[in-house]
C-alpha cells in the first residue's frame, strides 16, 4: 500500500486492494482521481461528501431578537404620529386661529404621504438597501417634529412639517418587512412578523391616549411633539448603531465584509473592530470572518448607479399581478373594518355610554390587547401552518439555506385556517352592531373589541407575510404597495359607508359589513388556495424569459 501515494507512470497498474482504514480510503480517491475517475475504481466505496449548504443568513437567533425589538419600536412611530395628534385638534385650532376645516386639511396632507412614503423609500431600499433609507427617513421624522414644535403662528408651515412628519415616519413598515425577508427564512418569519405586527397597531391604539393624556397635562399641543422628537432621535441612535445592511441584492445572506461601504456596517460592529484593532486581535477578526460563511455577492455598483434604475412606481405593477391582488385585497378590506370601527367608535360611547373623552379614549385599551394578543398567536400560527403543509405535502424543509418557494404551495399554507377567522370576524361585526344598538352591557361591547382587534391583526399579518413570500427580490416594494392599497380603499370605504351610516341603523351597518368583508374575504382565499401558485409560477417564468431576452 506504499506505492499508492507514488507517481503512477504505468499505464496498467496493478488491481488495488480496498480498506477501510481512514488514511488509506483518503489515498485511494486520490489515486482514482488521477486515473480519470471513469476507470475500474469508478465503484470505490469511496464518495466525496456534498457540499456543505450556503445558509440563508448568518444572523444568530440573538441578533434577530434585537432586530424585532428594533423594527417594532420603528414600526411604531407612523401609527403613533398619526393617532396622538386626533386631540390635538381643538388647541391646533385655537392657537393658529383658522377654522376645523383648515385643520382637517393637516390630516389629509398626512395620509397623502402616509401612501406616497413607502412607494418611495420602498423600492429605493431593495436598491440601495435598508439600513440607509432608515437613517434618512428617521432623521426627516425629528426634524418634521422638531419643526412643529417649534412652529408658533405659521399655518403654511405646520403643513409643511405635516408632510415631512409622515414622509418620514411611513416608510418604516415597508423597509421593516424587507428588512424580515432579508434574515428570516419563510418557515420561521411569522415569529419574526407577529411581533413587528403588534407594535405596529399597538401606535394606532395607544396614540389617542398618549396625545389626549399629554395635552391635557400641559394644556399645549408643543409638548407632544417634542416627545416625538425624543422617539425621532433615539430610534435613529438606534438604527446607526445595531442594524447593519441586510438588502441581500448588497451583502447576500451577511457574511461578507469585502463589499461593504462604510454607510453599511453598523456603528457598533465599527466600534468593536476599532477595539480589536487596538488591542492587536487580528486572529479573533480573522476568525469572525471564518464562523460567517461564504457569501457570493455581485459586483458592486456605486450608489449613483443603484439610484438610477429605482423606478418609485414599482409597486404599483405589484397590485395588477392576478396573484398579487386577491392578497392585497384580504389586507386591505380588513384595513376598511378597522378603520370603520375605529371612526365609529367615539360616537358610540359619547352617545349611548355618555363617556367624556378621557373616557372615550380607555375605550381602545381592550382593543389593543386584542391586536396585541392576535399579533402574538398569529405569528406562531403562520409557522405552525408552514410545517403542517411541508409534513403533508413530503417537503422536507430547509431551515438553513432556506426554502425553493417557487415549488412550494406557500399561499395554501399561509391561508390555511382562513375560513375559520373569517366566521368569527364576520359574527363578532354583526354582534358588535346589535349589541350598541340594544345598549348592550359595556363589557360585552369591550369583549366584541378585543375580539375584532384580535381578527384583524392576524389577517394583516398572515396576507402581508405571504405578500413577502411571493416577491422575495423586492419585499419592501410589495409592502408599499400594500401600504397604497389600504390607504386607497380606507378612503374609498369611507366615503361609502358614512352614507350607509347615515341611512341605517348601527345594527344594520355593521351586519352590511361583516357580510361585506366575510363574503368576499372567503372568494378571495378560495382563489388564493386554487389559483395563486399558478398565477405566480407563471408570473415569474414570464419575467425569467423577458430578462433572457433583454
Amino acid at each position: 500500500m506504499s506505492s499508492i501515494g507514488k507517481e503512477i507512470i504505468d499505464p496498467n497498474p496493478p488491481p488495488i486492494q480496498y480498506s477501510t482504514h481512514k488514511d488509506e480510503l483518503s489515498s485511494l480517491a486520490t489515486h482514482s482521481d488521477r486515473l480519470g475517475g471513469n476507470g475500474p475504481n469508478k465503484n470505490c466505496p469511496v464518495s466525496k461528501q456534498p457540499p456543505t449548504p450556503i445558509p440563508y443568513t448568518v444572523f444568530t437567533r440573538n441578533q434577530k431578537r434585537r432586530l424585532r425589538l428594533l423594527l417594532g419600536f420603528a414600526c411604531i412611530t407612523s401609527p403613533l404620529t398619526a393617532t396622538c395628534y386626533f386631540p390635538l385638534l381643538p388647541l391646533l385650532r385655537t392657537h393658529f386661529e383658522t377654522s376645523a376645516q383648515a385643520i382637517n386639511l393637516t390630516l389629509t396632507i398626512y395620509i397623502i404621504f402616509q401612501a406616497l412614503s413607502p412607494a418611495v423609500f420602498g423600492p429605493f431600499s431593495d436598491s440601495i438597501g435598508r439600513r440607509l433609507v432608515f437613517l434618512v427617513t428617521l432623521a426627516l421624522y425629528a426634524f418634521g417634529n422638531l419643526g412643529l414644535a417649534l412652529n408658533k403662528s405659521s399655518y403654511a408651515a405646520l403643513l409643511v412639517l405635516r408632510a415631512l412628519q409622515s414622509l418620514g415616519a411611513s416608510a418604516a413598515l415597508a423597509v421593516s418587512y424587507g428588512v424580515v425577508a432579508d434574515i428570516c427564512v419563510a418557515s420561521e418569519r411569522g415569529r419574526m412578523l407577529g411581533p413587528v405586527s403588534m407594535a405596529l397597531n399597538l401606535g394606532a391604539c395607544v396614540g389617542p391616549v398618549i396625545g389626549g393624556l399629554v395635552a391635557w397635562s400641559s394644556g399645549s399641543y408643543e409638548w407632544v411633539f417634542w416627545s416625538l422628537v425624543i422617539v425621532g432621535v433615539v430610534l435613529w441612535l438606534g438604527v446607526g448603531l445595531f442594524l447593519p445592511e441586510t438588502a441581500r441584492v448588497l451583502v447576500g445572506n451577511g457574511g461578507s465584509d469585502a463589499e461593504r461601504y462604510w454607510w453599511e456596517e453598523s456603528w457598533s460592529s465599527v466600534l468593536m473592530r476599532w477595539l480589536f484593532a487596538q488591542k492587536g486581535n487580528a486572529k479573533t477578526k480573522n476568525q469572525e470572518g471564518q464562523n460567517r460563511g461564504d457569501n457570493p455577492v455581485c459586483s458592486r455598483k456605486s450608489i449613483l448607479q443603484q439610484c438610477r434604475f429605482v423606478n418609485p412606481l414599482a409597486c404599483l405593477r405589484v397590485m395588477f399581478h392576478p396573484d398579487t391582488f386577491f392578497v392585497l385585497w384580504m389586507q386591505g378590506s380588513f384595513y376598511v373594518v378597522d378603520y370603520a370601527v375605529v371612526a365609529v367608535m367615539p360616537d358610540i360611547f359619547k352617545d349611548i355610554y355618555h363617556f367624556n373623552e378621557l373616557q372615550i379614549g380607555l375605550t381602545y385599551i381592550p382593543r389593543g390587547v386584542g391586536i396585541i394578543t392576535g399579533g402574538f398567536c398569529i405569528g406562531k400560527i403562520m409557522d405552525y401552518n408552514y410545517k403542517t403543509v411541508a409534513r403533508n405535502i413530503g417537503w422536507n424543509i430547509d431551515e438553513v439555506a432556506g426554502d425553493d418557494l417557487q415549488h412550494f404551495p406557500i399561499e395554501r399554507a399561509r391561508a390555511r385556517g382562513s375560513y375559520f377567522l373569517l366566521i368569527i370576524s364576520t359574527a363578532v361585526l354583526i354582534g358588535y352592531g346589535w349589541a350598541v344598538t340594544k345598549h348592550a352591557h359595556l363589557a360585552i361591547v369591550l369583549i366584541l373589541q378585543f375580539i375584532q382587534g384580535s381578527m384583524g391583526c392576524c389577517f394583516y399579518n398572515t396576507y402581508n407575510a405571504l405578500l413577502v413570500d411571493v416577491f422575495p427580490e423586492s419585499p419592501s416594494t410589495a409592502a408599499a404597495a400594500a401600504s397604497i392599497v389600504r390607504c386607497a380603499m380606507a378612503a374609498a370605504g369611507v366615503a361609502i359607508l358614512q352614507p350607509l351610516l347615515a341611512a341605517l341603523n348601527r345594527g344594520w351597518y355593521f351586519t352590511t359589513l361583516g357580510i361585506w368583508s366575510g363574503g368576499c374575504g372567503a372568494l378571495a382565499v378560495l382563489v388564493i388556495e386554487s389559483k395563486g401558485m399558478f398565477w405566480r409560477t407563471r408570473r415569474i417564468k414570464g419575467r425569467s424569459r423577458a430578462n433572457d431576452s433583454g
